[in-house]
């Protein structure tokens, strides 16, 4: 039996993929679903699993659509999150744990207080928060939120504000 450690990368599947070869595409699926798990686990809590199968199948569906071999990762990331949002959306999310993993090496104390501060925001606050973490822009997270660009300003603004006001305090546990 083959395991993820020795499926091949997926930058080498992806013209396989893209060509119908079902054996590559099971191999690159498999080999990116821990990266669309977390992402949408960041995004929608509960429903990660759910949202984790939708973008897997949204990214089966478009793959034929992309044209850049080099931008598949920025590409599985923005189909990721779309879905994830999507997903947070139709089961009603308002437990968002919008705090993505990164490759960076931190403090494991950093994380939890965090995480802490991000609880204590409104879930609006939360989830702009998150979906700036991951890299998109005002008129992204307008599209995927169904909001005018100045609503996400906005509230980009007072999330980053209610950041900083909540970092400041301790928590009240």
């Amino acid at each position: 039996m083959t395991t993820v450690s020795e499926l091949p990368s997926p930058l080498t599947l992806l013209p396989r993929a893209q060509a119908g070869d079902e054996h590559a595409m099971n191999h690159l699926l498999t080999g990116i679903t821990p990266y669309v798990a977390r992402i949408c686990r960041s995004i929608t809590h509960d429903d990660g699993a759910d949202a984790t199968q939708d973008a897997l199948l949204a990214i089966y569906r478009g793959l034929g659509t992309l044209r850049e071999p080099a931008a598949f990762y920025g590409w599985v990331r923005s189909v990721t999150v779309r879905e994830a949002v999507r997903a947070a959306k139709r089961y009603g999310e308002e437990r968002a744990c919008p705090h993505p993993e990164s490759g960076q090496e931190t403090n494991p104390l950093d994380a939890v207080h965090i995480s802490d501060v991000l609880e204590r925001l409104s879930r609006a606050h939360r989830q702009v928060l998150t979906l700036r973490v991951y890299g998109l822009n005002e008129e992204e997270m307008a599209e995927l939120l169904s909001l005018p660009v100045g609503t996400v300003r906005s509230r980009l603004f007072r999330a980053r504000r209610r950041f900083q006001e909540a970092w400041q305090q301790p928590s009240a546990a």
